[in-house]
Order: C-alpha cells, then structure tokens, then sequence
C-alpha cells in the first residue's frame, strides 16, 4: 500500500489533513467506531472512540490533523485509520489529552487536562485512567480542599493504593511533551 499526503473535507464539515493510505474503508457508518465523544468528565472509552474511519479516500496513515464539526480537534499519528502512536487531541471545552493513542484510545503515558483546571499524569489503559499517576485538581486538592493531590495506583479512574509515581509522572510529562511538537 501507498501512502499518499492530501486534504479531504466530508459532507458534515470535518476535515482531515495529512496522510493516506490508499484503500477501502474497513467499517460501516454504523459501526459503534463512528461515533463521537461525549462529556467533559474523566477520560474513558465513551470519550476516546471518536470518528476513526474514513468514508471514501481509503484510510488515514500516518501523521496528520482531523478537525471534527464539533471543534474537537486531533494532530498526530494514524494508523489504518486509528488514532495511534502519539497525538493531542483537543475538546471543544478546551480539555486536552496530549499522549499516546493505541487503536483509538487513551493508552500508555499521558496528560489529560479538563477544562476546571483537573489534571492527570501518568498511566491510561483502554481509554481509561488505569496505572500509576498523580491526580490533581484546580484547587490544589482532592477535589473540595484539603490541599494536596491523588498519588498512586488507579483502576478504572479509581485510586486504589498510595504510592510514590513520579516515574510514571516523568514518562507522562515526557510524552505529551513529545506529543506537542508532533502537533505543531
């Protein structure tokens, strides 16, 4: 297969810039792939299975962006189609998810930032918080004062064991630093 490096605006006015590969589109407009994300909440699989298909062109590959009719925007690596390897993905709230993408979803090392000013670094797993990181919220606390933050192991958007994750956190930082410069 070709790649090939061109423009494509679909009729519900999104439009992608970057990189093809030549071929047919391998799921239905029905498939659950297609549609959008929901909520300003914490980041899970509802959030992370945005539009992943293309309809005519043959499949997104390689590095471009996908501005979505909604505002939401996405720049970085594709694969078949996918959200995959590192990108930045931007809401129409201004959250944020600068990481790394595994078929379409949050997964690996990353930070989310959510419009109140909540942040995670650290681990995602199947387009959920799912690993080691730091948890902190706008105020500096756990979400209503108290000062600090959420550190440790989460499952599923859960803390459930506090632990030291500042390896996580570095790796986190270091890839949505990796992340950004691939989106400028």
């Amino acid at each position: 297969m070709t790649l090939t490096r061109g423009s494509f605006t679909y009729t519900n006015g999104e439009e992608y810039h970057g990189e093809w590969r030549e071929g047919k589109t391998m799921l239905p407009h029905s498939s659950p792939w297609y549609h959008a994300h929901s909520s300003p909440g914490l980041p899970c699989s509802q959030i992370t299975m945005v539009t992943i298909l293309t309809h005519h062109h043959g499949l997104r590959h390689g590095l471009g962006q996908l501005n979505f009719s909604d505002g939401t925007c996405y720049t970085g690596q594709f694969e078949n189609g996918l959200f995959n390897g590192c990108g930045v993905l931007v809401f129409p709230d201004n959250s944020r998810y600068e990481g790394e993408f595994v078929q379409g979803k949050f997964q690996g090392s990353g930070v989310f930032c959510r419009f109140d000013g909540m942040k995670f670094e650290g681990e995602f797993k199947n387009g959920c918080i799912d690993g080691y990181g730091v948890l902190t919220f706008a105020d500096g606390g756990r979400g209503g004062g108290g000062g600090g933050c959420q550190e440790g192991l989460f499952e599923s958007n859960q803390l459930v064991r506090r632990e030291s994750s500042q390896g996580a956190l570095q790796r986190a930082q270091g890839i949505a630093t990796k992340a950004r410069a691939l989106a400028k």
